[in-house]
């Protein structure tokens, strides 16, 4: 048992004095009333993305890429891991034999997959016929790689990429990548509006920066299939913060007129209301790109859908927490900007000081003021007409402000018999 002190909930509702039991964390996050204060303490989330994004740029600045060969171009050959003798071969004996063939070495060397689908891959620089030629005969004379029914170096493939086709991939990704960030504003200021298309173009491109400054941090390695799954991660993020924007603009209908909760509670409210489908929506989403991935890896080895499971995998959880920690907290911090909604939250803080009087007084068996419960009665009747509209198509009821001598939504004399 728990007593809480005397204040305002969520809900705009004046707390009790009296004991009550403390609810679980998994029962708040399953209820979404508004237990969990994410817009209330935006500034320590500002904090936490605000420094990994310098984490993620300053790693960018220092570390660069680790980009693949169809990105720098050069020379890849690649060979089975098994000899005919059915000992393994490590890439560190591949190494050497490219060395030895050579005279220097090559620029990475590596085992994927596993089992008898496992192969050693080298790449290089870009080498000639000659040097393509010396190197494979010095692979398969002296260790034997057996694979396909083949031996020696009629085992060892190799292939060649120009570093001119890796530019003209970046190039048409980064064409892409703007054309979506003008399309998602152009969307988003008409569906919902332009203080709520900026707010998720921020958490957009705070998802592509914090994405590509893990892959620099890591190290992973940056291929085409990177790059296409950071262009299907970004419509994840956004799906997520319009399903979030969507129960917000909800529950600010006609919020101007009323005075039971700020714009950044109602906010707050929506980001409860909707914690928990964000969740299962991510943990659903993460299900077959972790099976992507393992299969990509353990199976089939680094290639293609390792490199795109990867970045997805990235991508979703940094998505999850933008449209949450930071998406909704910038648009409550962009609308109170606007006077209309800086004077409609110091009408709550009024209603709420009458009602902090009240219960004094009740407390002390003073006398109570019938009209500001009226009032509230009134507000109440209000928001619930807003919320019953809001579900039918076309009917949408303006906001009607209070008016001065009477409480909000009181009939007026007009129109008596």
């Amino acid at each position: 048992m728990a007593t809480e002190d005397l204040g305002t909930d969520a809900e705009g509702n004046v707390k009790s004095a009296t004991p009550t039991k403390r609810e679980s964390f998994f029962h708040r996050l399953y209820v979404g009333t508004g237990a969990f204060d994410i817009v209330g303490k935006r500034k320590r989330w500002y904090l936490f993305f605000g420094a990994l994004v310098i984490v993620c740029i300053g790693s960018m600045a220092i570390k660069w890429f680790n980009f693949g060969i169809d990105f720098e171009g050069g020379t890849q050959i690649q060979m089975p891991a098994h000899s005919a003798q059915g000992t393994e071969i490590t890439s560190q004996q591949a190494l050497d034999e490219f060395q030895k063939a050579l005279g220097r070495p090559a620029s990475q060397a590596q085992k994927v997959g596993t089992g008898n689908a496992s192969t050693i891959q080298i790449r290089s620089e870009t080498l000639n016929a000659a040097d393509v030629f010396s190197v494979k005969q010095a692979l398969g004379n002296d260790l034997h790689p057996s694979g396909d029914g083949q031996v020696g170096p009629q085992a060892i493939s190799d292939s060649a990429v120009s570093a001119s086709w890796g530019g003209e991939i970046s190039q048409k990704a980064l064409i892409a990548l703007l054309v979506f960030l003008a399309a998602v504003t152009i969307f988003l200021a008409i569906y919902f509006d332009l203080r709520m298309a900026v707010a998720a173009l921020i958490s957009l491109v705070h998802d592509v920066v914090v994405t590509a400054g893990i892959y620099s941090l890591v190290g992973f390695e940056v291929t085409p299939a990177t790059v296409i799954g950071l262009l299907t991660i970004l419509g994840f993020s956004l799906y997520d913060t319009v399903v979030v924007f969507d129960k917000i603009r909800e529950n600010t209908r006609g919020l101007l007129g009323l005075s039971r909760r700020t714009y950044g509670e109602a906010a707050n409210l929506a980001l409860n209301q909707t914690l928990m489908r964000s969740i299962n929506t991510a943990v659903i989403a993460l299900l077959p790109i972790l099976g992507l991935l393992i299969v990509g890896y353990i199976l089939l080895g680094s290639g293609t859908l390792q490199d795109l499971a990867l970045v997805q995998l990235t991508g979703t959880l940094v998505g999850v927490f933008s449209s949450l920690g930071l998406a909704t907290p910038l648009l409550v911090d962009i609308k109170m900007r606007e006077p209309q909604y800086r004077q409609q939250a110091e009408r709550v803080r009024n209603r709420r000081a009458s009602q902090a009087r009240k219960a004094a007084d009740r407390e002390a068996g003073g006398e109570l003021d019938p009209n500001d419960d009226e009032a509230l009665d009134a507000e109440l009747r209000q928001e619930k007409a807003y919320a019953a509209a809001s579900s039918i198509p076309g009917r949408i009821p303006k906001a009607t402000p209070r008016s001065k001598g009477r409480p909000s939504g009181k009939p007026s004399g007009k129109g008596k018999r």
